[in-house]
């Protein structure tokens, strides 16, 4: 029994249609853009900013690893096929960590200088 649900649970995993991920990378990438649009805080805004960054990660994976499975024929291709997605996914990544630190001290002087995390109160300090 066990066997069978661990064999069964693979071909998910190796067979998932890439519907799925197009589907769940777009409903991340709407809340994301939802999040930019009506909050105010600052910090919420880079979390949805955030979160459409991981919805374009996921579909880099997802094509990556779809088109790896159309060159599994060839096995002269199959070698270094796959990873470019994830190359990118990684390059991503580590743009995004710069992006974090950066954010991040820019919200906290911000919040030293007003008290305040809201991004409307950012208009009122043109003067």
């Amino acid at each position: 029994m066990k066997i069978c649900v661990l064999l069964f649970s693979n071909y998910l995993i190796n067979n998932m249609p890439i519907n799925y991920y197009i589907i769940t990378a777009i409903a991340l990438f709407c809340i994301g853009i939802t999040g930019v649009l009506t909050r105010r805080n600052a910090i919420i805004i880079f979390m949805c900013i955030e979160i459409m960054l991981n919805a374009v990660n996921l579909l880099l994976v997802a094509f990556s690893k779809m088109f790896h499975m159309a060159y599994l024929a060839d096995p002269a291709k199959a070698a270094t096929s796959g990873i470019d997605g994830q190359l990118f996914v990684f390059f991503i990544m580590v743009v995004a960590a710069a992006e974090v630190s950066v954010g991040l001290a820019i919200i906290v002087m911000m919040y030293r200088n007003t008290h305040s995390v809201d991004v409307n109160f950012l208009n009122r300090l043109k003067n």
